[in-house]
């Protein structure tokens, strides 16, 4: 359970490395490129699918599943679509395997080729618009709000886990409407959504922006996006919403009657989130001694430990930690009792410290008689005793407190790590001496966008929305710009 081999300080990404792999979340498979995720990883992935899911049906969609496979035709419909994930895309081509009667080997059988070749899924909007030729006629049958709960395979040169991984879990919404403004609104809502579950859940504070057309999903008009700032200084994409426009429906002749008995094609959006929240999770809170979880969030929010010696007080330590476990149950606190008798209590500590749960009880014989318990909390490593006198509720304000300090810490640290430059030099000092968020001019050209990743690696992260105008000139050419941007190195 030692991370404290590599300090976060020291080496962010072996830090990193070892958290994951410490506090059982996640490990490499022994498919190259993809992970398998541990039970107490996708008891946190679970919690997310949760508060996800519930304000996906608050705003009225629902769930479907589409199938992992998608006929290799399809991408050539949609021109740009097929550019974006052409490199990535795993490949079908075969559906037997037998036994070479020479070496015994297992090899593909040559004459079992599929007809037509497979891609795995990389993501759906081909298989789903395909899908929705069917579903749709009339103006009666829109809107369409579906989302769906998958993996995808995207066949990853250089993987991290959960950041980047050949094959991820994610959420993907694809939506169909009757009029541009509609989809517009369904892209901007659900960033929305995106944004409060990573403020008010992950307690990660967001910057909601629009793409340049460079960076933009493949197929769709606009994407937009939420940003979060690790601790590293580094940026990371949580979160996308794209209005598509027309580009699918026209490549799959997905039209409707319109109440003026005219034919139109439909309107379309997408949205996801994936895996990668895990990532953001990791970096925006956790410390040397392990995981920090926001008690939202985390699958344990309080774990009570006795602390059991010899003679007869152990049952009345025993019967007062039950007690405890009951009555915070009860309340719809994620409690767990630890009363293993194989470990020791240092070991117990240690090891929740690691799994970031936010409140560890500590409870002995002079606790009982004393009518007290020992609270500490992960965020701040501050312990305190604590009268047993209406326990419920000072937990439950504890586990609030915990949550809005993280959202603090990291709002903190982010505004901290926002600078505002005029001019190359500053620009370059800036990203490498001080990290984060770089506002600053640009032309809005594709080409100065490309000069200045190809020079410093940093990428434009967004165009704020409701970015103010603002005349200047860009950094790298020197061009006229009416507003800033936002750069970053990013994962």
């Amino acid at each position: 359970m030692d991370i404290k081999k590599v300090k976060r300080s020291e080496d962010y990404s072996a830090w990193y490395n070892n958290l994951v792999k410490y506090a059982d979340l996640a490990e490499h498979s022994a498919v190259k490129g993809c992970m398998v995720i541990k039970p107490y990883g996708y008891a946190i992935w679970e919690t997310m699918q949760a508060e996800l899911d519930r304000r996906f049906k608050e705003t009225g969609h629902v769930n479907a599943y589409f199938p992992l496979f998608i006929p290799k035709s399809f991408f050539s419909k949609e021109a740009s679509h097929v550019d974006g994930f052409a490199k990535e895309c795993a490949v079908v081509t075969h559906y037997r395997l037998k036994v070479d009667e020479d070496s015994r080997e297992i090899v593909v059988d040559p004459e079992a080729r599929l007809e037509e070749e497979l891609i795995v899924r990389p993501t759906s909007e081909t298989i789903i618009w395909n899908t929705y030729r069917d579903w749709i006629q009339s103006y009666r049958d829109l809107p369409i709000l579906v989302n769906q709960w998958a993996n995808v395979v995207r066949w990853e040169m250089r993987t991290r886990l959960f950041l980047r991984t050949a094959e991820f879990l994610w959420q993907e919404g694809h939506t169909a409407h009757a009029t541009a403004e509609e989809a517009i609104e369904e892209t901007r809502k659900m960033l929305d959504v995106y944004a409060d579950f990573a403020e008010n859940v992950l307690a990660v504070p967001v910057i909601k922006g629009v793409k340049t057309p460079n960076e933009r999903f493949a197929g769709a008009l606009d994407t937009y996006c939420i940003e979060g700032l690790m601790q590293d200084g580094k940026a990371l994409q949580m979160g996308t919403s794209h209005f598509l426009g027309q580009n699918f429906a026209k490549a799959f002749d997905v039209k409707y009657v319109t109440r003026e008995n005219k034919q139109e094609y439909v309107w379309a959006t997408s949205w996801g989130v994936s895996t990668r929240l895990m990532g953001a999770l990791i970096m925006s809170h956790s410390d040397d001694e392990g995981l920090v979880l926001p008690p939202r969030l985390a699958p344990i929010q309080v774990v009570i430990v006795p602390i059991l010696k010899k003679g007869d007080a152990n049952e009345a330590v025993l019967k007062k930690a039950e007690e405890y476990f009951f009555a915070l149950k009860k309340a719809g606190i994620r409690v767990k009792l630890d009363d293993r008798d194989t470990q020791s209590p240092g070991f117990k500590f240690a090891e929740y410290e690691l799994k970031g749960v936010p409140v560890r009880i500590a409870i002995g014989p002079r606790d009982v008689q004393n009518g007290a318990l020992e609270v500490a909390r992960r965020d701040t490593k501050e312990k305190q005793s604590m009268a047993e006198t209406d326990l419920v509720h000072k937990i439950e304000h504890l586990l609030e407190q915990i949550q809005n300090n993280l959202f603090q810490r990291a709002l903190d640290y982010r505004s901290e790590h926002i600078t505002a430059v005029n001019s190359w030099e500053e620009f370059k000092d800036v990203l490498e001496n001080k990290t984060g968020f770089v506002s600053a001019h640009w032309d809005g050209s594709t080409e100065t966008e490309l000069k200045i990743k190809e020079e410093t690696k940093a990428t434009i992260r967004c165009i704020p929305l409701n970015n103010p105008e603002e005349a200047g000139t860009c950094v790298y050419s020197g061009k006229p710009s009416t507003q800033r941007v936002l750069f970053a190195k990013a994962y």
